[in-house]
Formats: C-alpha cells, sequence, structure tokens
C-alpha cells in the first residue's frame, strides 16, 4: 500500500509537471540592476524575490548568478550552458527565447538636466538629441528601431550609472532610464551629488513589463510554463512594494 501510494503521488505530480528528480533548481542569470536585481541587495532584488516565491510555491528552487548584461544573456543562450535563462528583462520579437508572465513593471524614462531639460511630444523629436543608452538593453521598439537605422543619435555605455554622469556633465542631453532604477541610484553615496543636478523627463517613453526570458528549447519551455503556474498563486504587486520601499 505505502509504494502504491508512492507511485501515486509520482504520477500526480508528473502531471503538473513538477519532477521528483533532482533537477529541481532552475538555473538563471542576472545583472546588477537595482532596485529590480542585485547581490547585495535584500532577498537579491525585487525581481529575483518575486520569481524565488513563484518557484517555492511549485515546490521548487532558484540559482540565481551575476554577470555583466551582454555575457549574462550570451550565457543564457547557449545551448550546453546550465543557466535556462536570464532576468529581468523587457519582452522583444526573438526565437531564441520564450517570455514568462509579466514579474513587475517599471516606468521608462529619459534622466536629463534639470536647466536642460528635453522638449518632445513624438518618439521622433527625439531625434535632434544625443542620447545615452546601455549597450545591449532593450528599449522600446519605436526607440530601438530608430536607433538601428541611424536616425537617433545615441552613445552606448555599459552602465546606467554611466549614463547618470555623463548627462549630469553635459555629454549627452538625455539618457534612457528605468525610473526606479534612477531612485536608487541617485540616493546611493558615489551618484549623491548629482542627485540636484538631474530629473525624469515630464513625458515617460513607456510602462515596461519585466518578464523572465526562457530559452526556446523543450526543457526552457518546461521551466517557463512551471513558473507561470506559481506565478498566478503569488501576490507580485506586494513582494515587489515592500522590497522597493525597503530599498529606499
Amino acid at each position: 500500500m505505502v509504494r502504491w501510494r508512492s507511485m501515486l503521488l509520482a504520477c500526480c505530480l508528473s502531471s503538473m509537471g513538477l519532477s521528483t528528480a533532482k533537477a529541481d533548481t532552475l538555473m538563471l542569470t542576472s545583472l546588477l540592476w537595482p532596485p529590480y536585481s542585485g547581490q547585495q541587495l535584500s532577498e537579491q532584488g525585487a525581481s529575483i524575490a518575486v520569481a524565488r516565491a513563484a518557484l517555492k510555491v511549485m515546490g521548487h528552487q532558484l540559482e540565481v548568478d551575476f554577470y555583466p548584461w551582454s555575457r549574462a544573456v550570451k550565457l543564457a543562450s547557449m545551448p550546453n550552458s546550465d543557466y535556462l535563462g536570464y532576468f529581468p528583462e523587457y519582452y522583444f520579437e526573438t526565437e531564441k527565447f520564450v517570455f514568462s508572465k509579466s514579474i513587475g513593471d517599471g516606468p521608462l524614462g529619459l534622466v536629463e538636466q534639470k536647466a536642460h531639460p528635453v522638449s518632445w511630444n513624438y518618439v521622433e523629436d527625439l531625434n535632434r538629441y544625443t542620447l545615452g543608452v546601455v549597450k545591449d538593453y532593450v528599449n522600446t521598439q519605436a526607440l530601438d528601431r530608430m536607433i538601428s537605422t541611424g536616425v537617433q543619435p545615441t552613445e552606448a555605455v555599459t552602465s546606467d550609472e554611466h549614463n547618470i554622469k555623463k548627462v549630469a556633465a553635459g555629454r549627452i542631453d538625455a539618457a534612457v532610464i528605468d525610473v526606479n532604477v534612477l531612485h536608487y541610484l541617485l540616493k546611493q553615496k558615489p551618484l549623491q551629488p548629482l542627485a540636484e543636478k538631474l530629473q525624469i523627463n515630464r513625458q515617460i517613453l513607456a510602462n515596461k513589463q519585466l518578464y523572465i526570458a526562457f530559452r526556446n528549447t523543450e526543457e526552457g519551455r518546461r521551466w517557463r510554463d512551471i513558473f507561470d503556474q506559481g506565478l498566478a498563486q503569488i501576490d507580485v504587486e506586494t513582494i515587489i512594494g515592500e522590497l522597493l520601499y525597503r530599498e529606499d
């Protein structure tokens, strides 16, 4: 009877998309992108806290390794990598990855000098300005299209911190940045002196949803489905809200 119950439990878990095998830890890559992700942040950041909670409710664990963004994406895309995805990421058209349901959102805007605000009504109006972007970040579809065709002047750097410094120094007119990221960074000691000079432009580029990008393989899609099931069972907004306030 005990053996029969064990076999029945294993079948039930299997039908739910769960596994009784050792492969119960999802390995993902991420980057230092506070307050959403970062090794030294409380619970490793708001996005990672959400992901970990969603997997926990499904009986699984999450392991996250942190790299510079370009390397995080590359490692997650390699066929023989232990990593089955990376995050947090904005949605974009790709055949390499499949995306989870939203794990939160963040307003995407332009950081600018208070003394020299950027004036625009339509995204095409930004073509008369030089904008800072972070290398390999997805921005908005319209903006990325203008960048790829060369009509939008941009300068690419490796981090949001670099862009903030360049805007403050007047080396570029503005830079694309998540509003929550900007607020967090300007409260950190190295950038605090710049806070009085900078602001977010009055017009937001987009309110962007954040996702986990899973490698588009059978195993990646399986984990995506498990994750989405768990995500539906947790209170994402509460988890994010508590951590954003805590990081403030």
